[in-house]
């Protein structure tokens, strides 16, 4: 995470430099005197946390904060306690550290800050988009995004998955209109394909796995466009 400091005592600059070195996935980019000297960097620069005394030469922490586009994680120090109930009342704020504070009480903060700036795993719409088909008179759930391929036969369409063979009646016209785009390609008349499953192509025959599926002609420029080539 990258961090700086607004800070206008020596002291206080030393021992918080001091405790940002200890932290290995802290990098200290900027190190501020003032909140004046601190705005231009702040609005060109992205900075993950800020730790900002309260009492500044030009204006208060309180008041700089209230100035910043989409302000990052802030962390407050101060000598004075009695500030912390109106400096938690901005959301941006995740801790406020009493000087002198501990490498400990540090610590603490540093894990709030991180549990606000980490982002959880997204899950895309793909993942978590799902399907039921009826099969035999059973409801088989299947992820779309896991099916290998799908094979038209007829007026049997067959679903495979790493795990399952599904046949049931259908068209692959159906299909096309079901399945994220983003990862699927018709190949052939009679096939499409999850093209994040291709392991090779060779002449008009694609590998999915131990599959063999074969390229049409009027297939193959769709085909090389979605796998980038």
């Amino acid at each position: 995470m990258k961090c700086v400091i607004i800070e206008d005592e020596i002291p206080a600059q030393k021992i918080l430099k001091n405790f940002i070195a200890k932290i290995p996935s802290l990098e200290l980019v900027g190190n501020f005197k003032a909140a004046i000297e601190a705005n231009a960097f702040l609005n060109t620069e992205t900075i993950d946390v800020v730790f900002l005394d309260i009492n500044l030469p030009d204006m208060s922490g309180l008041d700089f904060i209230k100035t910043i586009k989409n302000p990052p994680a802030i962390i407050m120090t101060t000598a004075y306690s009695e500030y912390a109930v109106s400096s938690f009342e901005l959301d941006t704020i995740v801790d406020y550290l009493v000087k002198p504070f501990s490498f400990d009480r540090f610590l603490k903060a540093i894990n709030k800050a991180k549990e606000r700036i980490e982002v959880p795993e997204i899950i895309t719409e793909d993942q978590e988009e799902t399907i039921f088909l009826n099969v035999d008179k059973t409801l088989h759930k299947i992820v779309l995004n896991k099916i290998l391929y799908i094979e038209s036969a007829r007026n049997y369409i067959t679903v495979v998955t790493e795990n399952q063979r599904l046949s049931y009646i259908d068209s692959l016209k159906s299909w096309n209109t079901k399945l994220p785009e983003r990862l699927f390609v018709q190949v052939h008349k009679s096939f499409i394909i999850n093209s994040a499953f291709v392991s090779k192509i060779s002449g008009n025959t694609i590998f999915i796995n131990d599959n063999k599926i074969p390229i049409g002609r009027t297939y193959k420029q769709s085909l090389l466009s979605k796998l980038g080539l």
